[in-house]
């Protein structure tokens, strides 16, 4: 599959190689305990699921679905849920699987929600970091790569629902 208005930015391999050091930090990091995946819908189900046969313990998977967007292509800084596990977090040690972390807004405000919920522990790992666009402090425990401030797809991010299923990521040249 040949797109020539991509170009590769990080290839399949790359990715594969880091989310295995990922999955080992986190594997070592929870030794002896379980952890919860909750990956944000879309965009982060396929890092989200290479990485949970990465890891080395006994994990809950779940996702979430939350915007900042909306229908504009600017973030608002408003975070809304669309979509929450039914869930008691309570106690758990989460694990809050992003794509992407560029604003900031929306990571923060799953983080508050979390541990308003009494979650034992949350930390966040995003595949990629655009530091940036950062409007708000986000402290990323686990992070994939910082890129620069481009428009990127694959692997799970996409342009108007395509390009999600490219085994790289790539900047999208429009």
């Amino acid at each position: 599959m040949i797109y020539e208005n991509i170009e590769i930015l990080l290839s399949a391999e790359k990715i594969a190689a880091r989310v295995k050091e990922l999955a080992a930090q986190i594997t070592r990091d929870y030794a002896g305990e379980g952890i919860v995946l909750l990956g944000t819908l879309k965009g982060a189900a396929i890092f989200l699921s290479d990485i949970a046969r990465e890891i080395d313990l006994p994990i809950e998977i779940e996702f979430l679905k939350a915007s900042s967007y909306g229908d504009k292509s600017e973030s608002s800084g408003e975070v809304r849920f669309e979509y929450l596990p039914e869930i008691d977090f309570r106690g758990k040690n989460i694990i809050l699987v992003e794509d992407i972390v560029d604003m900031g807004y929306t990571a923060n405000r799953l983080r508050e929600f979390l541990l308003q919920k009494n979650a034992a522990s949350v930390k966040l790992c995003a595949l990629l970091d655009k530091p940036e666009r950062r409007k708000v402090s986000v402290e990323i425990e686990y992070l994939g790569f910082s890129i620069p401030d481009e428009f990127v797809v694959g692997y799970g991010l996409d342009y108007a629902q395509r390009y999600r299923n490219l085994p790289f990521v790539g900047i999208l040249k429009l």
